[in-house]
């Protein structure tokens, strides 16, 4: 399992409030995790890097050979919202941070199988020599909109509110968690982002990008092509390959 990951601030914002963590596990399985935080000058970073700290430890501190795709999916939903309550209690205690929060996507890659919890609008993608496919499906007000028919996926992509999504990590005790698990071959890529890169590259060119060079390439080449795009936001990349 090869892992490579890259985040940057990008050419406007003044800070980087994403966070990331990758790391692999006994036999081969892959893990990592990506948040993008949002809220007041430091509490998007606060929120981004205590989700990411919370989950890591938990995927690493939990996780055991042999593991079904059951377990698996506890560990991640159970770090997702242990980490959402103490998020949500650091903005209530702390004037500064109240509104804080943070989108999170948690992946384990295991014998060819991927297993993601999330909550947000991060994404995760499959490339294969097919093509390549979102998993996650965005928790956004345009998402639901295309959903009910009142936007295309086209005119989501420029809508105003794009932005704005539905389901964050912090600002609520309650954190509903989506979870999904697909197949991946040894010739495929799972790559993981906030939207600092799917808001300023087209999947086409991800696609073209990761099919096309060494995978150690990969974060580095995706990151430079958002910021050559415009930069706008917080950029961050996770690439899993075989």
């Amino acid at each position: 399992m090869k892992i490579v990951a890259k985040t940057d601030i990008g050419k406007v914002r003044s800070s980087n409030q994403d966070s990331y963590a990758a790391g692999e596990l006994p036999n081969g399985v892959a893990w990592a995790v990506v948040c993008d935080g949002m809220g007041g000058n430091a509490g998007g970073n606060i929120a981004s890097s205590t989700a990411v700290k919370m989950i890591s430890e938990q995927i690493t501190s939990c996780y055991r050979d042999g593991m079904s795709t059951s377990s698996i999916k506890n560990i991640l939903v159970t770090a997702i919202t242990n980490a959402n309550i103490s998020i949500f209690d650091m903005s209530q205690a702390n004037e500064e941070l109240r509104g804080m929060g943070t989108t999170v996507v948690a992946a384990i890659v295991k014998n060819n199988t991927v297993c993601i919890a999330h909550a947000g609008d991060s994404r995760v993608y499959l490339i294969s020599h097919c093509g390549i496919t979102q998993l996650t499906k965005d928790h956004s007000v345009v998402q639901a909109m295309v959903e009910t028919g009142e936007l295309t996926p086209a005119e989501a992509k420029v809508h105003p509110r794009k932005n704005l999504i539905t389901r964050a990590l912090g600002v609520d005790e309650n954190i509903q968690v989506d979870f999904c698990e697909e197949s991946i071959n040894n010739d495929e890529v799972l790559l993981m982002c906030t939207d600092g890169l799917t808001n300023y590259v087209e999947a086409d060119d991800i696609y073209n990008i990761t099919r096309g060079g060494k995978y150690y390439e990969f974060a580095d080449k995706l990151v430079e092509l958002a910021n050559s795009n415009g930069g706008g936001d917080n950029i961050t990349v996770v690439v899993v390959a075989y």
